[in-house]
């Protein structure tokens, strides 16, 4: 017996039957449409909710120039750049917290370019290859520029997330840092390895 056409389906179904069919069809493409959305919202690995962690606690640790924020009340905004690891984890963790008067926020950028009224920015691993031109663009701007990707220090990126033996560990361009009006707190530096853009 041959399968069925479309043609001789509409022909054949019963109207009760054709019209469960078209719900299951129509259901089937909102699971369709809806599902980078849960993809995006589904909850970060252990590695990635720790290095979300990581961020928040960033947060408490620099000194940022005023100049660096549109106001007294402006928010504290983390940035991520590029593919995102976190997904609403990291909205979740921040979420009602404060820097001072401070609210925190989290905003998501595609491109170098786009990056605007950020504080801390977690440049992920979908950027490796555009290292050089995201920290030329950030050149001398208030933002404290993190990430993941191997060597990021001593690409004169400020500060690189390490896993080892189930913790972070710090990876800290002090340098670079300070050349951009910010101020890293000693109890941080004490924890980190420090290192100097180009070195090992």
């Amino acid at each position: 017996m041959a399968f069925l056409t479309m043609h001789t389906w509409g022909r054949r179904c019963r109207p009760a039957l054709c019209r469960r069919v078209a719900w299951l069809l129509l259901g089937l493409a909102l699971l369709l449409i809806a599902a980078p959305r849960a993809a995006a919202q589904a909850t970060p690995s252990a590695e990635y909710q720790l290095k979300a962690a990581c961020l928040y606690k960033l947060s408490q640790f620099v000194e940022w120039p005023a100049r660096a924020f549109r106001g007294p009340a402006a928010p504290l905004v983390i940035g991520v750049l590029g593919q995102d690891p976190f997904g609403a984890y990291l909205d979740e963790l921040v979420r009602g917290e404060k820097i001072g008067d401070r609210a925190l926020m989290v905003r998501r950028y595609q491109h170098p370019e786009d990056v605007a009224d950020c504080h801390i920015l977690f440049v992920s691993r979908s950027e490796a290859g555009a290292l050089e031109t995201i920290l030329a663009r950030l050149a001398g701007r208030s933002v404290l520029t993190v990430s993941d990707v191997d060597a990021f220090a001593q690409a004169g990126g400020m500060v690189r997330f390490v896993m080892e033996g189930g913790k972070i560990r710090l990876r800290i361009n002090v340098e670079a840092a300070k050349a951009c009006d910010l101020t890293i707190s000693s109890k941080i530096l004490r924890l980190a390895t420090i290192v100097t853009a180009g070195k090992n």
